[in-house]
Order: structure tokens, then sequence, then C-alpha cells
């Protein structure tokens, strides 16, 4: 399993949010700017970077300087999410040194210009991003109801060819209560995607009952930045686990 540390920006800084609310953003200057935070899980071992533009996800500007900065002085793959809304917007992002993009909005509203991108870049360049509660999926920003639930977004996306999932529970994200094991186990156990989650790790042993259930990757974003345990050890600890009958 992979497991990928997240920067969040917002302003130009690491922040961190609860439940995706802009109005309970936590600043990590601590951390230093978004590039230092960059270098910093480089040297722990970080083998990708999972970038998310608060900005541009809200509607209020964007970090796209901040992003190009991140591609031109880092060595290792970085996946980027946050307000990428349009085609063209991807395409920059992609061309720009991006290893992949993360859409949510665009691939439900646009659905033919998922498939050009699916066509033109590969299926392993573009994930889908599936925010839900309640078993809802949510778009823009996590303001507004697809009217999918998680089970039928994923379906519907196979059957274009999409591979990449990444799950986030809105109702844990942030909180440090613990993954939505139920559901993330259900979605392993009844599809061929590869799903990636996000939302509520708050210790080792989290990852290491998400290996368990199946997943490609976990991200993590605000354990690291609490000091709940280090992204060294988390690596450590997960690479070394063998799940039984694997």
């Amino acid at each position: 399993m992979e497991i990928i540390p997240a920067i969040d920006i917002m302003g130009g800084k690491v922040v961190r949010l609860r439940k995706g609310d802009p109005n309970t953003s936590i600043n990590y200057d601590l951390f230093g700017t978004p590039l230092q935070t960059a270098r910093k899980w480089i040297r722990e071992g970080a083998k990708a970077l999972h970038i998310i533009d608060l900005d541009a996800a809200i509607g209020r500007g964007d970090n796209l300087k901040i992003i190009t900065s991140l591609i031109q002085h880092t060595n290792i793959p970085i996946q980027v999410g946050g307000g990428i809304r349009s085609k063209e917007k991807a395409e920059s992002l992609l061309r720009s040194g991006i290893e992949r993009v993360i859409v949510a909005t665009l691939a439900f509203k646009r659905i033919e210009k998922l498939r050009e991108l699916l066509t033109i870049y590969g299926n392993g360049r573009i994930m889908i991003a599936l925010d839900y509660l309640d078993d809802k999926v949510m778009i823009k920003g996590w303001t507004s109801a697809t009217g999918l639930t998680l089970g039928d977004a994923i379906q519907k996306f196979l059957n274009l060819g999409v591979k990449l999932y990444l799950l986030t529970s809105i109702s844990k994200d942030g909180l440090l209560t613990g993954p939505d094991y139920v559901t993330l186990q259900n979605e392993v156990k009844n599809t061929a995607a590869d799903i990636f989650a996000a939302g509520g790790i708050s210790d080792i042993r989290d990852l290491i009952r998400l290996k368990q259930i199946g997943l490609r990757g976990a991200i993590i974003g605000k354990a690291l930045y609490e000091k709940k345990f280090s992204l060294k050890e988390a690596i450590k600890v997960v690479e070394g686990y063998s799940v039984k009958g694997c």
C-alpha cells in the first residue's frame, strides 16, 4: 500500500481543514513553505506527494505558481487536485510535469472531457475524487450533491475506463477519529477499482488496517502535521507488514 503525505495549500501556506470548511483552517507555519514541507516529506521517505489547492477548490484564486515550483524543485511524482474543473486546466498541469490530476466536478459535469483526457493521457494519470457524506458523493468543494451513491459513482466511471479513485469521508476529514472502515472495505470488496483513502487517519494502526482491507494507497494529512507519528515510521511499519495470504 502506498503511503502519500498531503500538502493542502491555502493563501500560499500549508493548512489543514476540518470537514473541508475553510473557516476551520489551521496554518502549519512551523513546517515552513509548501516547498520546505515537500522536502521534509521527501527526506522522510515519501515516494509521492498529494497536493490540494484549496483556494482553487473553493473558487477564490489558486496556488499554481507554488505548485509549479514544487514540480520544478522536487523529484518524485506529484498528484494534484482542487478546482480542476476544465480539460484545459487538467492538461496544463499534466503537461507541466504533474504525474496525476485528481478531478471531481469535471468528471460529473463534463464527462465528454473526461473521456478525452483518458484517451490522450491514459487511466494512470487521471484520478477521480469521490468525496462522500452518508454514502452520497459531493462535488464543487463539497458543496453540491451529485445524487449518486459511492458504489454507483465508481461503477459509472469504471465503465468509462477510469482506474484510480480517491475516497474521502467528509464526516471524518481532519478529525483524527479513524477512517470509515466499513465503507472502504465494502467498496474494495465489490469493485475492481484501485482505491486510495483519505480522512480520519490518526495512528499507524489505522494504516495497518487499511492495508489489510486491500487499499492501493492512503493519503495522510493532519496526523503528520499534529505529529501523531512520523512519515518515516509509517512507511517502515506498513512496508514491513505482510497481509496474510498475500
